[in-house]
């Protein structure tokens, strides 16, 4: 299923171990951002997808690449932790700085890992389903994937930046592709929703607003912060990106409702009530005695 991405995979062959750096190629795979979450996220945006054809295929497909990516990061990692020292008196053993470097490294590689990736972060943390959204709404969902793919490619970006490893930056490099492909896709694809008349701005488009909370607050900028710079901004004055409204820009917001004030809490879950009386104290006491 994945023969041309595991054909580079295997010819992007690191030049030797380097556990430090295998822990910071974790973030990419097991991070909030990383692999196992835009996998995931894209197939069940797929398996949840109402609309059979064009949508459900995009999404279907860009998830089982990204399962791809998958793989190619764990074999990367994998390969990075062969023949990595296990203590620190075998990394000094031949250059004192390979110790300086074995302290950068996971130890749960070895112990929990056995030498191979796991599915957590750059600093341990375990993966969560809870980084994956899948709303049932298309518009929702691709405007995430484009952020997705976004923090995907800095943090290849900057992670880039850090190994001088041909092998590690040709499997980078073609991440780095990849995410290129994958944001411009998702932009498109936020496109032909509107072209197909499917979803438009804001989400749910559908949602019946009302015209007078629409009139006074949908499109008027409020400016808590001192001067008036926000001002300048495309988001204070001119029509919207949604097509139905202008922009309005408000530097002094006003209260449209006093200020609120709580009433005494139940005195059985013993708060700090404002004017508690001894008399209730007495009251609640009598209740639980």
């Amino acid at each position: 299923m994945f023969t041309h991405i595991k054909d580079l995979q295997f010819e992007a062959k690191p030049d030797g171990p380097d556990a430090a750096f295998a822990r910071r190629l974790q973030e990419i795979l097991g991070g909030k951002w990383g692999e196992m979450t835009v996998a995931n996220q894209y197939l069940y945006q797929g398996w949840n997808c109402r609309l059979p054809g064009k949508y459900k295929d995009l999404l279907l497909d860009v998830g089982t690449e990204e399962m791809g990516h998958v793989e190619m990061i764990a074999t990367m990692i994998t390969r990075l932790l062969d023949n990595a020292p296990l203590s620190l008196q075998e990394a000094a053993e031949d250059n004192p700085m390979v110790g300086a470097i074995y302290g950068g490294s996971n130890p749960a590689h070895f112990i929990h890992g056995g030498g191979g990736a796991m599915p957590v972060d750059s600093v341990g943390v375990p993966w969560s389903g809870s980084f994956v959204t899948a709303s049932g709404n298309l518009m929702a969902d691709f405007q995430l994937n484009v952020t997705a793919e976004a923090q995907g490619r800095l943090q290849v970006s900057r992670l880039f930046n850090m190994t001088d490893d041909p092998g590690v930056k040709q499997m980078l490099r073609f991440l780095l592709a990849r995410d290129t492909m994958h944001q411009n896709m998702w932009m498109a694809a936020i496109e032909q929703l509107r072209e197909d008349g499917l979803e438009e701005m804001p989400v749910p488009d559908a949602f019946p607003d009302s015209p007078d909370f629409t009139e006074q607050f949908s499109y008027t900028y409020l400016d808590f912060s001192p001067g008036e710079d926000a001002a300048q901004g495309r988001w204070a004055s001119g029509p919207t990106p949604d097509g139905k409204g202008e922009f309005r820009y408000e530097h002094s917001p006003r209260a449209h409702a006093p200020e609120p004030v709580l009433p005494p809490g139940d005195p059985r879950l013993y708060g700090t009530n404002p004017g508690m009386a001894q008399g209730v104290v007495n009251t609640v006491k009598s209740k639980i005695s």
